[in-house]
């Protein structure tokens, strides 16, 4: 009887040739992002950093999210009101079909606008938004504010004068509408997003589903240490929006306070041969927190990316909380006086 003989170190090689071959879009999509993931008290997991699309135009937004894929994003924050869901929906469509992705691949979350709270009207927001983003289920969705919003009533303030019109639905009834929604399969995770600390004690209290997250405004001139301190109690993690001070947001007048320009945080972003913008985003990652920073250009969404080769000392993340005003950029004035709004008596 003949026995072949084969080289072991050329059989191995060979193997594994064969093994890549086969899991080869596997490979691709999982080595293209190395994005730390947290757990939220489902189990489910969300990567730590993601890109945020509010004030993204809709015909700047798809090429930005193609390009955010490409760089590794795996994480992408969209909602109903930012008008802009079709077309992250077309560039997550394209990146799954040219093989970059997967569906299970991406985190994505969508968030529920004030015109639909009532409860009857929960689960069509949803499909809206599904059917906007071409996708089958969302890994979460959120009540964006706790205060509602008359159902037939404009969706925000126009430049005409428009009023907003205030509805009684309360947000508690809201939640018990979207619990159902995860058992249906349409949503992995719910959350909610601007709640105070009292509105989120009322919420846990009747809650069946926990929510696994707050997303709110977080960066260090409103750092939110007194919020994160209660959430975490709940096992409640915090989301990060504008983490960079929102600068280009609409209402901004000249003598507000510039993160961005900060001396302190241009001081630490010197030493490392960082940004400043990755200081921002480094520093909500350091403190645990899950942090969506938005950006439609190419460089900076690449450059923001670019924050987790390194961590910020002990004495570099005392100075950035030191910087704490309780600063808050985008305050919601246009429900000013609705008895939900979370911030109107500077609650935390």
């Amino acid at each position: 009887m003949t026995f072949l003989k084969f080289d072991s170190q050329y059989t191995t090689k060979l193997l594994y040739n064969l093994v890549k071959i086969i899991l080869e879009p596997e490979f691709k999509s999982k080595a293209a992002s190395r994005t730390p993931l947290v757990q939220f008290s489902n189990k489910q997991y969300c990567p730590v950093l993601g890109i945020g699309t509010w004030l993204a135009k809709p015909e700047e937004v798809a090429q930005a999210i193609k390009h955010a894929i490409d760089v590794g994003y795996r994480h992408i924050d969209c909602a109903f009101i930012y008008g802009n869901e079709k077309e992250v929906g077309e560039a997550i469509t394209a990146k799954i079909r040219d093989g970059t992705v997967k569906r299970e691949d991406l985190f994505i979350t969508s968030k529920l606008w004030n015109t639909f709270h009532r409860p009857d009207l929960v689960k069509g927001a949803l499909l809206k938004s599904l059917e906007n983003l071409n996708i089958k289920y969302l890994d979460l969705y959120l009540i964006h504010w706790p205060q509602a919003y008359k159902e037939d009533g404009p969706l925000y303030v126009t430049g005409d004068g428009t009023e907003i019109q205030f509805s009684e639905v309360d947000y508690v009834d809201t939640w018990k509408a979207l619990e159902p929604l995860v058992g249906e399969g349409l949503v992995r995770s719910i959350g909610v997003s601007n709640f105070n600390s009292k509105q989120l004690a009322r919420l846990l209290q009747v809650a069946t589903i926990k929510p696994v997250t707050n997303q709110v405004e977080c960066h260090p001139y409103l750092n939110q240490r007194r919020l994160k301190d209660f959430c975490e109690s709940h096992d409640i993690k915090i989301t990060a929006y504008s983490p960079l001070g929102s600068p280009n947001r609409p209402w901004a007048k000249p003598d507000d306070p510039q993160l961005m320009k900060d001396p302190k945080l241009k001081a630490i972003a010197d030493r490392l041969g960082k940004t400043v913008a990755q200081v921002l985003i480094r520093y909500n990652i350091d403190r645990g927190n899950i942090v969506i920073p938005k950006s439609v250009t190419k460089s900076r969404i690449a450059s923001n990316f670019q924050v987790l080769d390194f961590k910020l000392s002990h004495e570099d993340m005392a100075l950035i909380d030191s910087l704490d005003r309780n600063t808050r950029l985008v305050p919601s004035t246009d429900s000013l006086g609705h008895k939900h709004h979370p911030f109107e008596n500077d609650e935390f």
